[in-house]
């Protein structure tokens, strides 16, 4: 690279590709590579692609999900009936 000076502005340049090497030089040839390049996805982030995906896809009925939460925070949500359901829904499922 060659600096003039603060007073002297080159004027615009070719949007020609790169220059190949100047003369003399030996073309240098690029490093290799260590591998390919990976992306590791936490488990956190695979879980809540899986809720965007569900919810783009209409599985999801936000409404109710909405209701549910409101319930557990107001404490009104696990009641022996509803707990007696989730039961004999999740031994439906393994038995």
């Amino acid at each position: 690279m060659h600096i003039s000076g603060t007073t002297h502005v080159h004027g615009p340049h070719g949007m020609n590709p790169p220059h190949g090497p100047h003369r003399g030089e030996a073309a240098r040839a690029a490093p290799p590579t260590q591998g390919a390049d990976r992306v590791e996805i936490s488990p956190a982030a695979e879980a809540r692609l899986r809720q965007v995906q569900a919810a783009e896809s209409g599985q999801i009925r936000t409404e109710l999900v909405n209701q549910i939460r409101a319930q557990i925070a107001a404490g009104t949500y696990e009641t022996p009936e509803q707990l007696d359901v989730a039961l004999n829904r999740l031994l439906d499922e393994i038995g």
